[in-house]
């Protein structure tokens, strides 16, 4: 690597090394390395080369073969040149070809200079016109462990699944290089850290405080998905450990619309024990989106947060289930919605978000959707967002508990829209009305003409999803789905 003393260096801040990482993240001596005698094209550089700065190769997580991409900032600082980009296209090719998840380890300070300075540099720039292309045959999966320039951002921003370290950095170029360009002082962390990622753009799945946990994120993050596209998702066997242990939903969720609760709290009293793993906790938290299981079976989460927004979704939520439904529909994952919502959040801000296309990605995704999908109806579920989160024919089964609403609006606020009546102004008008609203917008209303297959007590949740999603396994096709969104974008 990079010698004894800048290994030592590392070791004091508490950072692993290149090796070190790939040591800890898969099953050990499981790793075959590739390329461990390539080095620089420069003549100059051979000697001080090793490997070329980026670690490749393949190895194993659970019994299940993976393929690595580890960057070493010991050796010029990861930075990318024609050697290592060739490193790097192989275990792309290979581990598409042959159906292997493949795994970035990032930490890079991006393109070798003075080496990719000039014309004839520029040249052999783009000899893959496919380089950046995702056509999610296998998962991609990228930590950001420190600072993440040039390839590193990169392959993070085409990945499935972001976890970053915190003090760790993502950007288009360094704080340095950006001062410089624009004139002004800039703080890295404002530029590219953490926070930034987690609460404001949505690049990043999970924040985590070490090296080892952001290894141990991506262990369990793969294990709820298959290796690649063509085969279903992997099934664990369910004991006697899987029922959750939680509260009652009933004591989870108020049966008063005006009491707000933290769906985080519900999911897990769903789904098998200790099962759940969130995604995106940060971004967009009118939603709750992440990965669980339900009697061994993987599924994933999409679900209405009335802690945050009172549970309208927001352009943020819509571009956060968006991205979670193409996930699931790439790799095989049937989708349940638990919804409590009062319909899209409406507002300047939105507008200026561009709320309306961003509410038109979400529902093309989920009619794109393919696998199993289910729908469970807490609370309500008001206008366009019934469509949204699986409501009618958008969802293969949908059921809703005995108090749930649904219409196109809150009759509190269609009272007011077709009656310009206030609470303020008649209380006792206000109430007649509302309650003549109300009459038709019952979950026995809705079941009546058979908008939901069913009215289930809240206890009865999680066995009508385990039958549910065993009756729309897609057993035809063995469970793979159609696929349509694999070249979505993955930020939009």
């Amino acid at each position: 690597m990079g010698g004894s003393a800048k290994l030592e260096q590392r070791r004091v801040t508490g950072a692993l090394n290149a090796r070190e990482r790939v040591e800890r993240l898969l099953d050990e001596g499981s790793f075959k390395e590739i390329g461990m005698l390539a080095t620089s094209a420069v003549a100059a550089d051979r000697e001080s080369t090793p490997a070329d700065g980026k670690i490749t190769g393949l190895g194993r997580i659970d019994e299940r073969r993976v393929a690595v991409v580890s960057n070493d900032m010991t050796v010029k600082g990861a930075s990318s040149s024609s050697t290592n980009m060739r490193k790097i296209a192989w275990i792309k090719e290979t581990a598409t070809r042959n159906g292997v998840p493949l795994i970035f380890l990032g930490e890079s300070s991006g393109s070798r200079v003075p080496d990719s300075l000039g014309a004839q540099a520029m040249a052999q720039a783009g000899l893959d016109p496919q380089q950046y292309c995702r056509r999610r045959e296998i998962p991609w999966v990228s930590a950001v462990l420190g600072p993440c320039l040039g390839s590193s951002t990169w392959y993070t921003c085409l990945s499935d699944f972001v976890v970053m370290r915190k003090g760790a950095f993502l950007a288009v170029s360094s704080a340095r290089v950006t001062s410089a360009a624009i004139g002004e002082a800039i703080d890295p962390e404002e530029l590219g850290g953490w926070r930034l990622h987690a609460e404001q753009t949505g690049l990043v799945d999970m924040v985590v405080t070490t090296d080892e946990e952001a290894l141990g994120a991506i262990r369990r993050f793969l294990s709820y998905l298959p290796s690649h596209s063509g085969e279903p998702a992997p099934h664990r066997t369910a004991g006697a450990d899987v029922e959750p242990l939680s509260e009652p939903l009933t004591e989870l969720v108020p049966a008063a619309r005006a009491k707000t609760y933290d769906m985080r709290k519900v999911i897990p009293a769903i789904v098998d024990r200790d099962s759940f793993f969130p995604l995106k906790d940060r971004f967009g938290r009118a939603a709750v989106t992440g990965l669980a299981r339900l009697n061994g079976e993987s599924v994933g989460v999409v679900a209405s947060n009335p802690m945050f927004k009172a549970g309208a979704m927001d352009p943020d939520a819509c571009r956060k289930v968006t991205s979670f439904l193409v996930l699931c529909d790439s790799f095989n994952i049937p989708v349940l919605f638990l919804v409590d919502t009062p319909g899209f959040l409406v507002g300047l801000e939105g507008e200026r978000k561009a709320a309306p296309a961003h509410i038109m990605n979400m529902i093309h995704a989920v009619q794109l959707c393919s696998v199993p999908k289910v729908s469970v109806i807490l609370r309500k579920s008001f206008g366009q967002a019934y469509i949204n989160m699986g409501g009618g024919r958008n969802s293969d089964e949908v059921a809703a508990w005995p108090g749930a609403d649904v219409s196109f609006m809150d009759p509190e606020v269609a009272v007011g829209v077709l009656h310009g009546v206030s609470r303020n102004e008649d209380a006792q008008r206000f109430e007649a009305l509302k309650a003549e609203l109300v009459r038709d917008t019952s979950a026995y209303a809705l079941a009546g003409a058979f908008g939901v297959q069913t009215v289930i007590k809240p206890e009865q949740t999680r066995s009508f999803l385990i039958e549910a999603f065993r009756t729309h396994r897609r057993s035809r096709s063995a469970g793979v789905g159609l696929h349509e969104m694999r070249a979505w974008p993955t930020y939009f």
